[in-house]
């Protein structure tokens, strides 16, 4: 019996397996396992369960956001789950108390998540994104291949995907959602810089609020040292 795929689903299984082909051995998905990646790690999944998947634990993480982590390695069978950490001697060198979030949350960012990325993202030449056209403003223009600031390939398979492309991908596949999902967190990142959104609000609402900042910075231009 032959499958039967939407077609979001149908063209985004389509640039993963193009982009894996084109990079063999050279890509990774980067994933921060929160509300909506069970999708893209289900998708990935399907094709090849051996990627690298690599996951920044940035040491602020809601202990739910582990456990869902954990729980979909195992319901996925992925086999090549990377837990990326912060240098411990820039924790202790710039945030030794961790309360550099709330005075300076670009640079606390910067250590734990772009820096440590980085470093992960060494052996590849591409990776691939779970951003949408949907979640904000400065992601509604996002094409299925870019040219990342640091000059690697970003495939972004989700690019177009509605929420009701989402959330149908998600009942069809029988996924398990995020477990603070239903508590009112729909884009979910550390715990002391993520709270619930109101009805109304979209879905990054909840991140950084009252700061400005839209981003965590890895898909920013790294700044050049003079």
């Amino acid at each position: 019996m032959l499958e039967t795929l939407t077609k979001p689903e149908a063209e985004a299984l389509d640039l993963l397996r193009t982009s894996i082909a084109a990079h063999p051995g050279r890509i990774a998905l980067v994933s921060s396992f929160g509300t909506e990646s069970a999708a893209l790690l289900d998708l990935v999944a399907r094709i090849d369960r051996t990627l690298p998947v690599i996951f920044l634990d940035t040491g602020k993480l809601f202990p739910d956001t582990i456990a869902y982590r954990n729980a979909l390695i195992t319901r996925l069978r992925l086999s090549d789950v990377r837990t990326i950490r912060p240098d411990p001697a820039h924790l202790a060198s710039f945030d030794p108390n961790g309360t550099l979030f709330a005075r300076d949350p670009d640079l606390c960012c910067t250590l734990r998540k772009t820096m440590p990325l980085d470093d992960a993202l060494l052996p590849f030449e591409a990776w691939i994104s779970g951003r949408k056209h949907t979640q904000s403003d400065s992601r509604a223009t996002l094409q299925a291949t870019e040219t990342g600031p640091d000059g690697r390939i970003i495939v972004n398979p989700l690019r177009a995907w509605t929420q009701t492309d989402i959330e149908t991908y998600f009942t069809s596949r029988n996924l398990p959602h995020h477990p603070l999902q239903a508590d009112g967190f729909a884009s979910i990142g550390c715990h002391t810089c993520t709270r619930r959104i109101q009805p109304g609000e979209p879905p990054r609402a909840g991140r950084w609020s009252g700061t400005g900042k839209i981003e965590c910075g890895i898909f920013l231009t790294r700044p050049v040292a003079a």
